[in-house]
């Protein structure tokens, strides 16, 4: 339920910075909870607009969408940044993430279940639960995950630091076409 308030709260936020009418953040008792979002912005014909999150906690449910929803629309590098006008074929999908734990190893990881951080140095890099539809093995999920954070694959597992978490995901689909 707090995702698809939060979804919706996105789109509606989205639409007054780009332009459009003021938006009004929900107010439920939760909202003001402490937590860390990803909001991912997709074309209708599923093509990635922007995704954006934070991993851990620093602000209330309701900036941390807000603010991550903005950076996702304007600021992904991976897209031209949105327009008032293009609101209407995204879907706005809001991942609340749980807290990060830390693994022993890859083979902790649970396959199709977890988002995993991967840390090595200063380099990092995540993926959502989701990317699990793309890789249905713990090793190629981890090669690409790796390449993400910009370290050559060839690096040994057991030099990583990784966390796991999951998500309570909603996603808002773009309106029906006219």
């Amino acid at each position: 339920m707090r995702a698809r308030v939060l979804a919706r709260w996105a789109r509606e936020h989205l639409g007054e910075v780009l332009g459009g009418p003021v938006a009004t953040p929900p107010h439920d008792a939760w909202c003001a909870e402490l937590g860390a979002t990803f909001v991912t912005l997709r074309r209708r014909d599923g093509e990635l607009q922007g995704c954006i999150g934070t991993l851990e906690p620093r602000w209330s449910l309701v900036e941390d969408v807000a603010h991550n929803a903005v950076a996702a629309a304007t600021r992904d590098p991976r897209s031209a940044p949105l327009v008032l006008a293009d609101l209407d074929d995204v879907h706005v999908e809001i991942s609340i993430l749980s807290a990060l734990a830390p693994l022993g190893g890859p083979d902790e990881i649970r396959v199709g279940v977890d988002g995993v951080v991967l840390r090595h140095g200063r380099c990092r890099a995540t993926f959502l639960p989701v990317m699990w539809e793309r890789f249905r093995e713990r090793g190629p999920f981890l090669a690409v995950l790796k390449r993400k954070a910009g370290l050559p694959p060839s690096l040994p597992d057991a030099e990583l630091q990784l966390w796991r978490y999951t998500v309570e995901k909603h996603v808002d689909p773009a309106p029906r076409a006219p």
